[in-house]
């Protein structure tokens, strides 16, 4: 085995030391970089998870209708024309619509990428893209849709919560001609129709201060 000679063998140590500062450098920037893509995801960030069937308060029928909804914060996360930072309101998630129609016998799904959410103490709003569809005669594909929720938390209520869902549909959200108006980012209706079945669980978080530069 040849050995190396005294500089030989100090030439090396500092290359490997070299090496190891720089891969410990590398490290900490790998696991810095993986917690600001986490962060969003820490229990201190605002969210809403629960799925629940609701009643229309005007309509009376047989038909069930359902809302899952599992979205997260997080901020500053998705670039937008003029807006490259994104916007503190910016989410993750997915959001899921069934609703079976008795008359017809026919159930029509769709589920919705979430973009946006805020939140308050009980409450939330949050908007999805819609991404799938069972049936597209229905015309909601590549449509934002804007749900809010109220956490009525436990007690009162049928199926043991107060909780209730808008969403900016069916007549709730259209121009003065009677056309259906576009959905802007995180804009729903006040929670209007009662939860009968499930619930929802609202975490609240104060937005996000703006990035540093």
């Amino acid at each position: 085995m040849t050995l190396l000679s005294l500089p030989a063998r100090r030439t090396a140590t500092a290359t490997v030391a070299a090496l190891v500062a720089g891969f410990t450098l590398c490290t900490s920037s790998i696991a810095s970089s993986a917690e600001q893509r986490t962060d969003h995801r820490r229990p201190g960030a605002a969210r809403i998870v629960g799925s629940a069937d609701i009643v229309l308060p005007y309509v009376s029928d047989n038909d069930v209708r359902s809302f899952s909804i599992d979205a997260v914060a997080a901020p500053y996360s998705i670039p937008r024309p003029k807006i490259p930072t994104g916007l503190p309101v910016d989410a993750r998630g997915t959001v899921r619509i069934s609703h079976h129609s008795a008359d017809d016998n026919v159930t029509y799904t769709s589920e919705g990428q979430v973009e946006c959410l805020v939140t308050g103490p009980n409450t939330a709003t949050v908007t999805a893209l819609i991404t799938k569809v069972s049936h597209e005669e229905t015309g909601s594909l590549g449509k934002r849709v804007g749900l809010s929720v109220y956490d009525g938390g436990k007690g009162g209520g049928k199926g043991g919560k107060a909780d209730r869902l808008g969403f900016s549909w069916n007549g709730v959200n259209l121009l003065p001609n009677g056309e259906d108006a576009e959905v802007g980012t995180c804009m729903a209706p006040a929670p209007y129709a009662p939860v009968v079945k499930g619930g929802y669980t609202v975490t609240h978080a104060e937005l996000a201060p703006l990035p540093r530069p």
